[in-house]
């Protein structure tokens, strides 16, 4: 039998000629042709990284397909990833991913939509595509639309949205972590008002989240970005927090209240706390510093934040762990119900449309892995293993 996880379609490294900087491309399946994942910029991002991103966006894409859903416009695409092994804040950063994207333009052009990820912004993505020579960054699947003009306009639109000083784009992702953790309260029977959170980032997704998870009645009790943790015990105040923020989600400390103290860049993991949300890097959560873990959830905003090892130790110590692949999953699928047409350029019926889908995904993985009595991951993933055949039966493998 055929695996749904074969080895992916095309894996390849970049290095620049004049930083020596390295990026990587692994376009791990392609669906009608397409495939889908966002561009990572950080120092120390490696191959291995970026091709499981790249695993993971084919599932998140498996995740959101219902073959009998027939009302909706959008059909999912392949998952790819990109990363550029390079720090942001480096002057040179902005060349570097000027370079990467001329140098991918062909993949871009046709295989590969993307936007941002870790350590760039959409905008910055955009600028620097428009300066390599590329129409958009989603341009490979305008073939596959029935209306291009309209769904650019409608995808545009969509990103001059702004509610509360954020951006649409901004939210969504957030939007959809706040469901799913709200989505799991509810089926423990867990109340939302008092319930503590930590967070470990405060940029796009962690910014978002805070702000769901503050507004549903829950207390973020302490926050983790670049320069270190900022903590409350009575819970913070997040608006105030987010208006102090940089581009890159470093909060400036001359902004902090009475009670909200400065603590180390780890005490995140430790906040005594019911939810624990690590929204910023990959391979935070390991073997060691998982025993400093209190929360009974982890709530996996950034992409592969939990070692499998420290999975593994976690759930013996009946801490659920609610992985990435569904739990961030809003924001590639918001871009996607946009530019088909599934929702319009308004923020309510973006938000409302993802709170429905985060919340039934939830339900479905989390019946999956009581029933099959496995972690969610497991659950997920199985899910997943299910719904490619049925993709690939309907739409083919490269077509």
């Amino acid at each position: 039998m055929t695996s749904p996880f074969p080895a992916p379609l095309i894996s390849l490294t970049w290095t620049d000629h004049v930083t020596g900087a390295e990026g990587y491309l692994v376009v791990d399946r392609l669906v009608r042709g397409v495939s889908s994942g966002g561009l990572r910029m950080r120092k120390g991002c490696t191959l291995a990284e970026v091709a499981g991103l790249a695993r993971g966006m084919t599932m998140k894409e498996a995740l959101h397909f219902d073959a009998e859903d027939t009302q909706a416009r959008y059909i999912p695409l392949g998952g790819a990833k990109g990363g550029i092994d390079c720090d942001p804040r480096d002057p040179a950063a902005y060349g570097v991913l000027v370079r990467f994207l001329r140098a991918v333009r062909p993949y871009v052009e046709s295989v590969w939509t993307t936007g941002e990820d870790l350590g760039l912004s959409q905008d910055l993505v955009d600028r620097a595509a428009a300066e390599a020579g590329l129409v958009s960054t989603v341009q490979a699947v305008f073939p596959l639309l029935d209306d291009e003009e309209g769904a650019r306009r409608r995808l545009a639109d969509a990103f001059a949205v702004t509610v509360d000083g954020l951006g649409l784009d901004e939210l969504v992702g957030g939007c959809g972590v706040a469901e799913s953790v709200l989505a799991a309260l509810d089926r423990a029977g867990v109340a939302h008002a008092g319930t503590r959170v930590s967070l470990q980032g405060f940029g796009t997704m962690g910014g978002a989240t805070a702000r769901f998870l503050s507004r549903a009645g829950l207390a973020v009790v302490a926050i983790a970005d670049v320069k270190g943790t900022i903590a409350d015990p009575s819970g913070l105040d997040v608006e105030a927090l987010l208006a102090a923020r940089d581009a890159h989600g470093a909060v400036d400390r001359g902004a902090l209240r009475k009670g909200e103290e400065e603590l180390p860049a780890d005490a995140w993991l430790a906040a005594d706390a019911e939810v624990l949300v690590p929204a910023a890097v990959s391979y935070a959560v390991d073997a060691v510093n998982q025993a400093s873990v209190r929360a009974r959830w982890v709530v996996e905003a950034a992409n592969m934040p939990v070692l499998p090892e420290a999975e593994t130790l976690l759930a013996a110590r009946g801490i659920t762990v609610l992985p990435d692949v569904v739990v961030n999953s809003g924001t590639n699928a918001w871009w996607w119900w946009t530019l088909f047409g599934d929702v319009e350029a308004d923020a309510e019926e973006a938000f409302g449309h993802t709170r429905r889908a985060m919340r039934a995904l939830v339900g479905q993985v989390l019946d999956r892995a009581a029933a099959d009595g496995c972690t969610p991951r497991a659950a997920a993933h199985a899910l997943a293993a299910d719904r490619l055949p049925v993709m690939a039966e309907r739409f083919g493998w490269y077509r």
